[in-house]
């Protein structure tokens, strides 16, 4: 077996290897699975026993050589291939730079920040809460006790029989009311859960923004005041509001307000089912009883609430037909707001 002439055979080609590919030929000619090398190792076998190690040790001694000629060649070409490229490339550094893209407002963000921008122009602060809330504050605390069949209608996540994903931002209200003295003028957004099936109108997931005031003398005159001004500001002023007696164990008297509908402006049409009304949110004085519990005197004290779905707004201020678009995070619908 001739290996110190297959090592000078193979440091030949090596040296002569111009770039990878034929470095790359060089390495299977020899030490690849049908190499040179390999097939002397396999040929050991049929040496006689006392002359395999001696044999053995020249073989991989050969083919350690190899390998590090073929590593050696490897730098150079890629050193070599390196600098060839860097000669080619040009980069005109007076050139102008790419402008970065901007991103786009989500239109929930949109609808939330236009909707704060209103109240705190009213005089309201924000106010925030947790997302998983005590039963007391979901519920209890907003006169809706376990028995209440109010609870029926909330489909509610509960975490444990204390504890829940908070189904409304109500609760917030009574953490308000509990730290802080009258007057008190907040708004509450935030996310809140139900267990809804997904469709083009329901969401287990989706937004809300709560509204409180409490001071001296507040009448339900001045819930109709704001909520009529809010309306106008936010869907143009010849909007028009209508308020209908409604149900809500922490109000009373409570209202659901409707606005002229934003597609027709009135007429009838497909969105508004031909009545020239949407309703848009519930409101309400505040429950003597909720005061009360919350820590507040309500023969000295009176207020109002009212809450309503970012979510149904945005839809409607933007004819937006089905909910889920708002949640598939597709930048073909972003980029249009």
């Amino acid at each position: 077996m001739e290996l110190d002439k297959i090592r000078l055979d193979a440091e030949s080609e090596i040296e002569a290897a111009g770039d990878m590919k034929a470095l790359e030929d060089v390495r299977i000619k020899y030490l690849g699975k049908k190499g040179i090398i390999t097939a002397a190792l396999k040929g050991i076998g049929g040496l006689p026993k006392e002359e395999r190690p001696a044999a053995g040790g020249k073989i991989n001694e050969v083919k350690a050589v190899i390998e590090d000629d073929i590593d050696l060649m490897l730098k150079r070409i890629q050193d070599r291939e390196m600098a060839e490229r860097l000669n080619k490339e040009y980069i005109d550094i007076t050139a102008p730079g790419r402008r970065p893209g901007l991103g786009h407002l989500h239109p929930l963000t949109i609808v939330r920040e236009e909707m704060t921008d209103i109240f705190t122009g009213l005089g309201f602060s924000i106010a925030e809460g947790p997302e998983i809330e005590y039963d007391h504050y979901n519920f209890e605390a907003l006169n809706i006790p376990k028995d209440h069949p109010a609870r029926d209608l909330q489909d509610t996540f509960y975490i444990n029989d204390n504890i829940e994903l908070r189904p409304h931002t109500s609760p917030v209200q009574i953490r308000t009311m509990e730290k802080q003295k009258p007057p008190i003028r907040i708004i509450v957004p935030g996310r809140v859960y139900r267990s809804d099936d997904i469709d083009a109108t329901h969401s287990p997931v989706f937004h809300q923004m709560e509204g409180l005031v409490v001071d001296k003398g507040v009448t339900m005159g001045d819930l109709k005041g704001v909520l009529s001004l809010f309306a106008r500001q936010l869907f143009g002023e010849e909007t028009k509001t209508k308020f209908r007696p409604h149900y809500f164990p922490f109000t009373e008297p409570s209202a659901e307000m409707d606005v002229t509908c934003v597609s027709c402006k009135g007429k009838g049409c497909r969105v508004c089912k031909g009545t020239g009304w949407i309703e848009i949110l519930g409101s309400g004085m505040v429950h003597p009883k909720v005061l009360a519990m919350s820590g507040i005197d309500p023969e000295e004290y009176s207020g109002f609430a009212f809450g309503m779905g970012i979510d149904r707004i945005a839809m409607l201020k933007y004819g937006i037909d089905d909910l889920r678009l708002f949640f598939e995070n597709d930048m073909r619908f972003i980029k249009q707001f």
